[in-house]
């Protein structure tokens, strides 16, 4: 209906006026089995919409698509406020143990973490595999400090040949889980393209390309969290380059996606103090002891460096010879440090 409304009128369907159509359609016998959803499972699903569209028409991203029923993912439950008392009348679900029940149905489901608090929402997730999860938001009396044993501090530098240097001489390798297993990604690939489209095979070859990419994203995050917890107990302050991944993944794709240094800051800033310095700042050309900037540095943005003498940093001022990615790293905490 939103895109219709704009096909015609060239403008934006408020939120209001899309949820006052959406309980007029369930009157409908077409649309009847908008009923077995809920009414705040239909509220979340129309605030989607209009943030899609809100998007669009903030020229933040392209016209939202239509989505078939089979491709929708996710449905969410929300909290009913009563308005007159302002009490929580329910939910629309409810969970015991290790079974959820709403609409009238119970499923049974694998607890991997204990509930603390009151939920808020609960959201049904189905993955490329076709496997459910649960996602719930819980609301503390008290919000949990983040772990932290000392008062250090440290610098961290992302890197394409490094994943992280600190400033304290830490050096993190990624996995590279994708590059690892991309030879395997290939044959999957090559003995799907021969497969008749839509027979059980090619449904068969394609659901073990999608395990196999599902695999990786596991192994990926869980990788992130074991990191992100261990640097959050070691350090009390962790400086970062608020980097432009989107500029960095053009210039040297595939290999940017694997290291996925944005899904590890959005981990790591639930779990330690990030303390995030300015993109700009020339941290890379600066020399960590005397504060020269080298303009000839990085003039190629595609040359990782390969070699021990493209891998250091001359200074042309002071003569200092040091690890480029340490140098950086050293320059990202003295100048996060700085900050009041």
């Amino acid at each position: 209906m939103h895109k219709r409304y704009y096909k015609l009128f060239k403008k934006y369907l408020k939120l209001y006026d899309l949820q006052k159509h959406i309980t007029k359609l369930k009157k409908t016998h077409r649309y009847a089995f908008l009923k077995t959803l809920g009414s705040q499972t239909l509220q979340d699903l129309t605030e989607r919409i209009d943030k899609a569209f809100k998007k669009f028409f903030n020229k933040q991203a392209k016209l939202p698509r239509f989505k078939k029923v089979a491709n929708y993912k996710s449905f969410t439950f929300k909290s009913q406020i009563d308005k007159k008392t302002g009490l929580n009348k329910g939910v629309g679900f409810a969970i015991k143990d290790n079974v959820v029940s709403f609409n009238g149905y119970s499923y049974k489901f694998i607890k991997t973490y204990a509930f603390i608090g009151k939920v808020k929402t609960l959201t049904i997730k189905r993955d490329n595999t076709g496997d459910y999860f649960l996602c719930l938001v819980c609301e503390l009396e008290n919000n949990p400090n983040k772990q932290t044993a000392c008062d250090k501090s440290v610098g961290f530098d992302f890197g394409l040949k490094t994943f992280l240097t600190g400033s304290d001489h830490t050096k993190i390798e990624s996995p590279l889980f994708f590059s690892k297993y991309l030879p395997l990604i290939k044959r999957i690939s090559r003995n799907l393209s021969k497969k008749i489209k839509g027979s059980n095979n090619f449904k068969k070859a394609k659901k073990k390309l999608t395990q196999l990419h599902q695999k990786i994203k596991c192994l990926r995050t869980d990788f992130f969290h074991k990191l992100a917890l261990k640097l959050s107990r070691e350090y009390q302050t962790i400086f970062i380059e608020d980097l432009n991944m989107k500029a960095m993944q053009k210039l040297w794709g595939r290999k940017v996606s694997d290291l996925a240094f944005s899904e590890f800051v959005k981990i790591l800033e639930n779990k330690a103090n990030v303390v995030k310095i300015d993109r700009f700042y020339p941290s890379s050309k600066t020399c960590s002891n005397c504060l020269f900037v080298n303009e000839e540095i990085n003039k190629d943005l595609r040359k990782i460096g390969k070699t021990d003498e493209e891998r250091e940093y001359h200074c042309k001022h002071c003569g200092l010879v040091i690890d480029r990615d340490l140098n950086a790293a050293i320059n990202i905490h003295r100048v996060g440090a700085s900050k009041p």
